[in-house]
């Protein structure tokens, strides 16, 4: 007897349109999109709700939603569109909205200067969103620890926050012109942490802050995103020293330095990439 494995349904493209763009710091814009796309949207209720959009280049006049299988095909691989993830910030369900919040460095990468030049009427495509972390009342402390590119995350915990919670948020970013503002509970405080300059191994700060940070014994839920190698150092901090139960913490790593972002990804099943390392033998 043989048992056949089901497939996932493929889930629809979603196609939407940029309505608004916003400057939030000198290197985070924000764009609202929406349009008739937005009745394939289904919305997961979780805060941590990432989407992976695809991005085509703009010369070869592809035009979503895309057929993979047959691009896959017609195209070189270099030109097959690629895939980024990023987090929702905010989901307007009766107005059929969504926002999303771009890291940019001038022309690094390829969605940051795609959000930094997109205009009214742009089209951006991607799947319903996946995503776990909420923060959950049930726990005395919060702890939500990141760098610029979880900063996207972070804030779109910050709206589902109860008013009593309470806790500490540490973010770590080049300087002042880029911080963004959180409007947190009365009882949780943000930490900003500044570097300096872009990051590198000898200037972040943040793993050595919440290290040095005053620790309660009380029950903590953590979110924690960010730069390979640091999210790795946190985790056998807050996991290895601290104890804190694997299923009251969200951490992972959003990139790597000195990894383009294919390479990185390549390499996410692979024991490098693995921030928890017993998964890789799993």
């Amino acid at each position: 007897m043989t048992t056949q494995r089901l497939a996932r349904p493929v889930r629809p493209q979603i196609v939407l349109e940029v309505l608004a763009t916003e400057m939030l710091s000198e290197h985070m814009i924000r764009l609202t999109f929406g349009g008739p796309g937005f009745e394939n949207f289904q919305d997961k209720p979780v805060s941590d709700r990432y989407v992976k959009i695809l991005f085509a280049k703009p010369e070869l006049g592809l035009i979503p939603p895309y057929d993979l299988d047959a691009l896959r095909e017609q195209l070189a691989p270099e030109d097959f569109p690629v895939r980024r993830t990023y987090t929702l910030h905010h989901v307007d369900l009766e107005a059929g909205t969504v926002q999303i919040d771009f890291v940019v460095h001038g022309d690094e990468g390829i969605a940051g200067p795609w959000a930094l030049n997109a205009k009214i009427g742009d089209q951006i495509c991607f799947n319903s969103p996946g995503g776990l972390y909420t923060p959950n009342p049930e726990f005395a402390r919060h702890l939500l620890i990141g760098d610029e590119t979880a900063l996207p995350a972070i804030s779109a915990a910050v709206l589902d926050m109860t008013p009593e919670m309470v806790g500490d948020i540490y973010l770590e970013v080049g300087g002042p012109e880029d911080h963004v503002t959180l409007d947190v509970p009365e009882g949780i405080t943000v930490h900003w942490l500044h570097r300096g300059g872009p990051f590198t191994p000898e200037n972040t700060r943040l793993e050595s802050v919440v290290r040095a940070a005053p620790w309660s014994d009380d029950s903590v839920q953590v979110f924690a995103h960010g730069e390979r190698e640091t999210m790795k150092t946190l985790r056998a901090y807050l996991h290895g020293e601290r104890k804190v139960d694997r299923k009251a913490m969200s951490l992972s790593a959003y990139w790597a330095f000195g990894r383009a972002e294919d390479e990185f990804q390549a390499e996410k099943k692979s024991p490098i990439g693995q921030i928890f390392p017993e998964v890789a033998n799993a």
